[in-house]
């Protein structure tokens, strides 16, 4: 059963992210969206958007720093264990009470409002169930590493990490995920498991990004061309060749 869980499933996880984000690009393109409700209601998406999101996006950048980068990394530029803990257990419950947070006005939205509820498919569902599961997961492994810190299996970079590193030399360290503690394994299984559904449901969005909008040009804002005789307020100077039949200014 490890073999399977540790060596395997993981292979399967990314199997699946991959070929299903190319199935998805290939042949779904207009489904390629978050089928956005805003129309339907804005003030509650306005406060639970932004906290799901940023808190979301802190969590998955403390995941990465944390099963990246090794603990003899940080230890030779003078960061010891116990101040790791501590910066990433604070962030990591700060990041994790506002994702929580979010998506919990998120579901009370859908939930509450009719025609987003409406447009609430099966798979939006099970996405919802999966994501909060794999959250709540999360959090509780931080609060238990924060209540005691020096507790057996807290220092996942003894455990966890080695494994997760080993996946992409295609050496998986099974003993090493063996020996964290189950409340790790209940969080992995369902991280890969939501990582599976990710190209089959609304979270695919998270692969197109608009990244380019920091990057890209003012937009330029011209003023109000002043108005020659014979056009109208508004617009510029053209040739009455190009005046649709009909509409000419019959002052003229």
């Amino acid at each position: 059963m490890s073999l399977f869980l540790w060596g395997v499933v993981p292979y399967l996880a990314l199997i699946a992210v991959i070929g299903g984000t190319i199935w998805r690009f290939k042949y779904d393109k207009f489904g390629w969206t978050t089928r956005s409700s805003e129309l339907y209601e804005s003030r509650l998406l306005r406060i639970g958007s932004p906290l799901f999101h940023y808190g979301i996006l802190l969590v998955i950048v403390g995941h990465a720093i944390g099963l990246v980068i090794p603990e003899s990394w940080t230890h030779a530029i003078g960061i010891s264990e116990d101040m790791y803990h501590w910066v990433a257990a604070v962030g990591g419950i700060i990041a994790a009470i506002a994702a929580l947070v979010g998506v919990a006005i998120l579901i009370y939205r859908r939930r509450t409002t009719g025609p987003v509820f409406a447009a609430t498919t099966n798979n939006d569902k099970l996405m919802y169930v999966m994501l909060v599961a794999a959250m709540i997961a999360g959090t509780y492994i931080t609060v238990v590493g924060m209540i005691d810190p020096h507790g057996p299996g807290v220092n996942y970079r003894e455990t966890v990490a080695p494994w997760f590193r080993s996946i992409f030399v295609l050496q998986p360290d099974i003993h090493a995920m063996d020996a964290a503690p189950l409340r790790f394994h209940v969080h992995v299984l369902l991280g890969m498991l939501l990582f599976i559904l990710v190209p089959f449901t609304r979270l695919v969005h998270m692969f197109t990004a608009p990244l380019h909008y920091f990057f890209r040009p003012y937009i330029v804002y011209r003023s109000r061309d002043r108005v020659a005789p014979g056009t109208r307020r508004g617009t510029t100077p053209q040739s009455r060749a190009w005046v649709p039949v009909g509409t000419e200014d019959r002052d003229s």
